[in-house]
């Protein structure tokens, strides 16, 4: 799906790259405290550092800047996830570690995430579908590494159960962000990594 594009006047890329940065960060920490609703462009460019007129040299609606914040943390956990997964071994022990890898991603991004998850719904008709497909792209890349250990005997899955189970893993993996309120008064993050994986791994031997 092709990238959507959020016009600047700016033309200097350099330039948008960092203001977008700045814009990015500020604005997950207002969206965490007051909602992409009650927040205001004002605040957006208050937090980020810089005037409403600046803003909007970046932006042209407060719709884009939800839209760059999904696709930022996206990208970054698409990112770690393609560097740390093993698509090739094929084995429960790669599936493993990719699991516990991702799980500690999302503990280190819980801010980023819980934004994204209860502010995705006010994306734009246009923005939400490419959004969503990138969630998409990272489940089918634990099932990738699932299908590896089919095809290396170490499971033995259907294809539905193969498709199931990475979303599995990519939502409980989010719900460490979005239910933290009470897992983390129970769990360490390597507790729940830990307990969440022996549970998925005695449900699929």
């Amino acid at each position: 799906m092709k990238k959507r594009e959020v016009e600047a006047s700016v033309k200097d890329e350099r330039l948008v790259i960092k203001r977008r940065n700045q814009m990015i960060k500020g604005a997950v920490t207002l969206f965490k405290e007051k909602g992409f609703h009650r927040t205001t462009t004002r605040e957006i460019a208050k937090a980020s550092g810089f005037s409403i007129g600046t803003l909007y040299e970046y932006i042209r609606k407060k719709e884009d800047v939800l839209y760059l914040v999904c696709d930022r943390i996206y990208d970054q956990v698409q990112e770690r996830l393609q560097q740390a997964l093993d698509t090739d071994r094929g084995t429960l022990e790669s599936l493993r570690l990719g699991i516990a890898y991702y799980f500690r991603v999302c503990d280190e991004m819980q801010d980023e995430i819980l934004v994204m998850y209860q502010e995705a719904k006010s994306l734009t008709k246009d923005a939400l579908p490419y959004v969503l497909r990138k969630e998409i792209e990272m489940v089918a890349m634990f099932e990738d590494v699932i299908k590896r250990c089919v095809e290396n005997r170490e499971l033995n899955l259907t294809e539905e159960q193969i498709h199931m189970i990475a979303h599995n893993i990519f939502v409980e993996g989010q719900m460490w962000a979005f239910r933290r309120w009470a897992l983390q008064k129970v769990y360490s993050i390597e507790e729940y990594i830990e307990f969440q994986t022996e549970l998925l791994f005695n449900g699929i031997k």
